[in-house]
């Protein structure tokens, strides 16, 4: 070995020696060189880059790489782009027909390192083999930028495929709107905790949620991702849920946060929703914008690293009428220089290129800024201080901008910078593989599952229980059960029997989808929007049943319903919030209590609705149950050792 050799093998571990004791200090300092850092230690080839050196400061680390980075590199790092899994979780090969490029095309060809995992994960080991595979196609660029990879809530009950995805192989719990019902900070952290633990096993780091938007337009469709209408209460349970995601500092062992819909969108024009033409606007006649920040400033108290602003306009505000994300007086004046959030901005998807989604075609949500084209729109995202596109796969705009004098490189340095510090905290430039057994060890394990399932059951709020007919006692075989919303093997399971007439029945037990107005289109028809009442055959279908035999309904309530007719006819009403059919028997038969507390006022009518101002919070009149109503069942036997809790209920205001 040459003298010169040695020298520099001892520099660098001389280098590596008195770096490390300071690793975790100086992480707020920047440092910047002319040079890749190393290559001013030594010219060996072989010498380690500073940006794979884990012993060096992180903020060293990122800038040594952005240094070595070509532009087209860096207008890669702008994009987070949609994965989808090939067969046996091969690299999926694209498809011409859905627009959709390779995954080795997007890695190897357009340079991205960020996705977001598309479809249920119903075999964990399989996509934890699938994960590996994307990193490795990673690591054979030219720089081996690991890969980031993102989902949509993956734990609740959801039929909407365009916001989130079913629980499949995970743990299944209520949506958020039940843990809103439950008002259990401690309990949201556990959720998160262990979905984190999940998320980590697959190779996902970047939760695209919490929705933390304030529901103070029942008709809205989104609703159900939402923690209710109280901005308080959603500040309180979100803050645990960034906590439990992320822990209590951004680490390798932590999930990254996107808190959305930033400045909130909950005020929508007559309950409308801004991926669609018709419902761009976002309204204030309340004059009560500032009250939709509370839970956005909350996040950023409790250390949310990402934000991603709606794709609505403020109408009849001191703002200008552009979509949030080409707005630079939400993004950089209000968000980041008024609130303080120095973290990522992320559009959400969609804002420059028009396209098809699920056979449907969907224009780019340029609200405000149509006639722009697709260079002038990502002109304005950077320029309103925006870090990344959202669902887009478009770097060569971004290098056409640079290119053409529009968009300085140091402004995309600005991105870059957070984006790639964001994978070194996280750990992925040092280990970005996951262990497949462990996927399938620690995924949709027993005690996950229990928690749960328990939750579910917890979340049922009670919202009516004549004569105490719940929970039902002394059930049987006998007893005879019409059904309908759910399959009658669930009871068959129990063995309990089911009866094909109402009239021919002991009970009747509906599981109902809260009222809405079918949309057209593929995409369009899984929100479910418009009228919050059911329709005057449906009513009257319902009060035969209600008139023929005792009743009990579980409203599915993804958002609040007008059904006071409901409530008059049925013996008891339920409203769930994400649950499956063993929950609802087991809370009906006694087997489970609901604990639930409703998380928004259930509104009188639709008319009480359009008379709502759409950014004031409880402000139906004469609404039929009110936030915070529930009731419970109570032991009457003297303590809970003494009897089960079936034989021994009965219902009280909670």
């Amino acid at each position: 070995m040459s003298l010169r050799s040695r020298f520099s093998q001892a520099l660098l571990a001389l280098l590596a020696l008195s770096a490390w004791p300071l690793n975790t200090l100086c992480l707020s300092t920047l440092h910047k060189t002319e040079q890749p850092l190393l290559s001013r230690v030594s010219s060996d080839s072989e010498a380690l880059p500073a940006y794979r050196n884990s012993s060096l400061c992180i903020n060293d680390r990122v800038e040594d790489l952005l240094q070595r980075m070509t532009l087209e590199e860096k207008a890669g790092q702008l994009f987070h782009a949609m994965l989808f899994m090939g067969p046996n979780g091969t690299l999926d090969e694209g498809s011409e027909a859905a627009r959709r490029n390779s995954t080795d095309f997007m890695i190897g060809e357009q340079l991205l390192t960020h996705f977001n995992l598309v479809g249920d994960i119903l075999d964990a080991r399989q996509v934890a083999e699938f994960h590996n595979r994307v990193q490795q196609r990673a690591l054979q660029t030219r720089l081996g930028i690991p890969v980031t990879v993102s989902s949509d809530p993956r734990h609740h009950f959801t039929e909407n495929v365009g916001t989130g995805f079913n629980a499949g192989r995970f743990s299944q719990w209520p949506e958020t709107l039940g843990f809103a019902a439950l008002r259990d900070a401690d309990l949201v952290r556990k959720f998160a905790e262990i979905a984190r633990e999940e998320y980590l096993a697959v190779g996902l780091r970047v939760a695209l949620h919490p929705q933390v938007d304030v529901s103070t337009e029942p008709r809205w469709a989104r609703i159900g991702g939402t923690f209710g209408e109280d901005a308080h209460l959603t500040a309180e349970l979100l803050t645990a849920y960034i906590k439990g995601f992320q822990g209590e500092k951004l680490g390798p062992y932590s999930v990254s946060t996107v808190t959305k819909h930033f400045p909130g969108g909950g005020p929508m024009e007559n309950g409308e929703d801004s991926h669609f033409v018709y419902g761009k606007n976002e309204t204030y006649p309340g004059n009560n914008f500032e009250h939709h920040l509370i839970p956005f400033k909350a996040a950023i108290a409790a250390g949310a690293r990402q934000m991603m602003p709606y794709y609505s306009r403020p109408i009849g505000t001191k703002y200008e009428p552009v979509g949030f994300s080409f707005n630079k007086e939400i993004v950089t004046d209000l968000l980041r220089n008024e609130l303080g959030f120095e973290g990522i901005v992320l559009t959400d998807w969609g804002l420059i290129t028009d396209t098809v989604i699920s056979g449907q075609y969907m224009p780019a949500r340029a609200w405000g800024v149509e006639t722009l084209t697709e260079l002038e729109r990502a002109t304005r995202i950077l320029d309103a201080g925006v870090d990344q596109f959202g669902g887009e796969t478009r770097p060569e705009l971004i290098i056409q901008l640079v290119h053409e004098g529009i968009v300085s490189e140091s402004r995309l340095d600005i991105s870059v910078r957070k984006l790639l510090r964001e994978k070194f905290i996280l750990g992925l430039f040092d280990n970005p593989f996951v262990d497949p057994d462990a996927a399938a060890r620690i995924v949709g394990n027993d005690y996950f599952v229990r928690l749960g399932n328990e939750t579910q059951r917890r979340a049922y709020t009670l919202l009516t229980n004549k004569g105490d007919i719940l929970p039902l006692r002394n059930v049987g075989s006998e007893t005879k059960f019409y059904i309908e919303g759910f399959n009658a093997t669930f009871l068959q399971n129990r063995n309990l029997t089911v009866v094909t007439k109402p009239e021919d029945a002991d009970y009747a037990l509906l599981r109902l989808a809260a009222p809405y107005e079918p949309r057209p289109g593929g995409f369009e028809s899984a929100f479910h929007a418009g009228s919050l009442e059911f329709p005057a055959d449906e009513r009257k279908r319902q009060a035969a049943i209600y008139s023929a035999v005792p009743t009990i309904v579980d409203m599915m309530l993804d958002r609040p319903a007008a059904m006071p007719e409901v409530a008059d006819g049925a013996a008891a009403m339920l409203a769930s919030f994400g649950s499956s059919s063993d929950a609802f028997l087991d809370v009906i038969l006694g087997n489970a209590e609901p604990e639930g507390k409703l998380p928004y006022d259930l509104p009188r009518s639709n008319a009480a609705v359009e008379a709502n101002m759409e950014d004031v919070p409880f402000d139906t009149r004469d609404p039929v149950f009110k936030f915070g109503h529930g009731l419970r069942y109570t032991d009457r036997c003297g303590g809970a050792e003494n009897s089960t809790l079936s034989d021994c209920s009965f219902a009280r205001r909670f």
